[in-house]
């Protein structure tokens, strides 16, 4: 006798913006039951095909939302978190975890008191030239795994939107670097198996005229003698080339272009002895759709790559280094 499959998932979300609005709720809607939606701002989340609670209590006590997906401003996220720990519900929270130390440690905290999954979005994991990279890794195509590099920018103007609360070091808690590099952080460690054991930063303030840095440079190393690079900036145009990802081995190295983002797409291309030669991708999903699918088996209770302790201590280490970064900046004028 055939089983029945689990019933889908009933998720929450909190903060409508665009992540959540264009990728995330799409997503869910795809694989899961989108079942109510809150946004502080009365004029957001209408029209999403959820109800839209009147608070996040509300959010919270309708027992049809299972896991919530917190999409708010940086330093909210400690806030929403918390709160749906405790009330029982699975998190799924956008990075970067929070904008300090103490709030994404009470966040951790929250979610094993309360004995409740909880993961960071970290999406690029699940993009399918990403899962075939790894693949590529784990069946040995690129022997000894030594280095990556990862350039990710975008263009990040002030006026970017009406509330652009990314260039805003309070509500974010830094700038180009504390948004991007976390993603790039976190694929080379699902890419390598290894975690990130030291993190280095150096910021920019290059082109915009705002209160956080809008470029930087991370370098990483992680378990085993792994070594990454990863330029990152809110100052680089849309239309020039900027997303691309190489992953070097001792027998091949692998080139993953426009594949950094959220959407699907982009390619993957194997260079060894033998030339260079295109990796077919196994599927065209979103990553946020095949994000929202593990993360839904993972309340079904299925394992889900990561862990809240070793987020949190990836967080911290990115957090120290531009801690540095900042007061190395301020003394060199």
């Amino acid at each position: 006798m055939v089983s029945a499959p689990p019933p889908a998932v009933g998720w929450g979300v909190v903060g409508c913006g665009w992540v959540a609005r264009d990728y995330a709720i799409p997503a869910i809607r795809t694989v899961a039951e989108l079942v109510a939606v809150f946004d502080a701002a009365p004029a957001v989340g209408h029209g999403l095909g959820a109800r839209r609670a009147a608070s996040l209590d509300d959010l919270l006590s309708d027992d049809a939302v299972e896991a919530v997906y917190v999409a708010t401003p940086n330093d909210a996220h400690r806030h929403a978190v918390v709160a749906a720990a405790a009330a029982g519900k699975a998190v799924l929270c956008e990075k970067p975890m929070a904008t300090t130390r103490e709030d994404a440690a009470a966040m951790v905290d929250a979610s094993l008191r309360a004995e409740v999954p909880y993961a960071t979005a970290y999406d690029q994991r699940f993009h399918a030239a990403h899962r075939a990279l790894r693949d590529l890794v784990v069946a040995g195509a690129l022997g000894t795994v030594t280095q990556a590099t990862i350039r990710y920018a975008c263009w990040l103007p002030r006026d970017w939107a009406a509330d652009n609360w990314r260039v805003d070091p309070r509500r974010a808690g830094g700038g180009a670097v504390l948004d991007l590099a976390p993603h790039g952080i976190d694929l080379v460690a699902a890419l390598t198996g290894a975690d990130p054991v030291a993190v280095d930063v150096m910021l920019q303030r290059r082109v915009h005229s705002y209160d956080v840095d809008d470029g930087g440079i991370v370098s990483a190393r992680y378990a085993g003698d792994i070594l990454a690079t990863l330029s990152v900036g809110y100052n680089c145009p849309d239309a020039l080339p900027r997303r691309r990802l190489e992953l070097v081995g001792t027998r091949a190295s692998a080139v993953a272009l426009d594949t950094m983002g959220q959407t699907a797409g982009g390619t993957l291309t194997l260079h060894d002895a033998d030339g260079a030669r295109p990796v077919p991708l196994r599927d065209d999903r979103s990553p946020f759709e095949v994000q929202i699918e593990a993360f839904g088996a993972h309340v079904r209770g299925a394992p889900f790559p990561g862990s809240p302790r070793r987020d949190l201590a990836a967080f911290n280490l990115l957090a120290d280094a531009l801690e540095r970064a900042n007061r190395e900046t301020a003394a060199c004028p």
